[in-house]
């Protein structure tokens, strides 16, 4: 039997990249999927398409993690749609490239609410039906630069170093209930937006010597961890933040 057969699986920010990679994979396995976007439907629904195609199940919503009342209708429709979540995997997140100087309290204010506040409070709405049904796994999505960044992203660090937090703190809360909280920190991933702030393909060529590995991540590799920390089979994982980044976190994060 596959592994998530007869689960809900909701991911955030699954329209592209690793959020897609992640819900084919899960679908694969058996899962219904719920995937969220906030603005690329096309994404969404090629996604969509792309599962019923190879015999699963899976249905788009659309919704702003940074907005509260978003986050609550996404919980709300995911689940009449698709049942129980059992398994929610927290993976949209904003990036702003401004110079530390430059980052407006604006601006600041917009990541954390995608990037955090909207994380606890999916997790939080989800996590309450989890414990009621005995168990489930949450998986948060990282970053490298959560512990060894680069420069112009202060807003997005600080907010992936807050997720790292909030899994710990949530897992220890939770696990009392049944409820894993893990974190997948994925190093650097050939996805369109790490691409975009690499433009030119000699940029990209400096930055894969630097990586130990020689190369970007490929979107797949960071769903099979992701899978793997949301399966019965990490059922002793919990709390952690699980680095997949081709040994790239045992130097710095990158050249200038």
């Amino acid at each position: 039997m596959s592994r998530f057969e007869g689960r809900t699986v909701l991911i955030t920010g699954a329209s592209r990249g690793i959020g897609a990679a992640a819900a084919r994979g899960f679908a694969a396995e058996g899962a219904r999927v719920a995937i969220n976007y906030r603005r690329d439907a096309d994404g969404a629904a090629a996604v969509c398409r792309a599962i019923a195609d190879a015999g699963g199940t899976a249905e788009a919503f659309c919704a702003d993690m940074g907005a509260p009342d978003d986050v609550d209708r996404l919980a709300d429709e995911a689940e009449a749609a698709l049942g129980p979540v059992s398994v929610l995997v927290n993976n949209a997140a904003l990036i702003d490239r401004s110079p530390m100087l430059e980052v407006t309290m604006e601006t600041f204010d917009t990541v954390w609410a995608a990037n955090v506040r909207g994380l606890f409070q999916l997790s939080q709405r989800i996590a309450v039906g989890m414990v009621e049904r005995g168990g489930g796994a949450i998986v948060n999505i990282s970053s490298i630069l959560a512990r060894l960044t680069v420069r112009n992203r202060t807003a997005y660090a600080a907010s992936k170093g807050a997720v790292e937090s909030l899994t710990r703190a949530m897992a220890l809360d939770l696990t009392p209930h049944g409820v894993r909280v893990n974190a997948v920190a994925p190093g650097l991933i050939a996805t369109e937006a790490l691409l975009a702030g690499m433009p030119g393909e000699e940029v990209q060529a400096a930055v894969q010597r630097h990586i130990p590995g020689g190369r970007f991540g490929r979107p797949e590799e960071i769903a099979a961890a992701i899978l793997f920390a949301a399966s019965d089979e990490a059922s002793y994982l919990n709390g952690a933040i699980v680095p997949v980044d081709a040994a790239l976190g045992a130097r710095e994060a990158g050249p200038d």
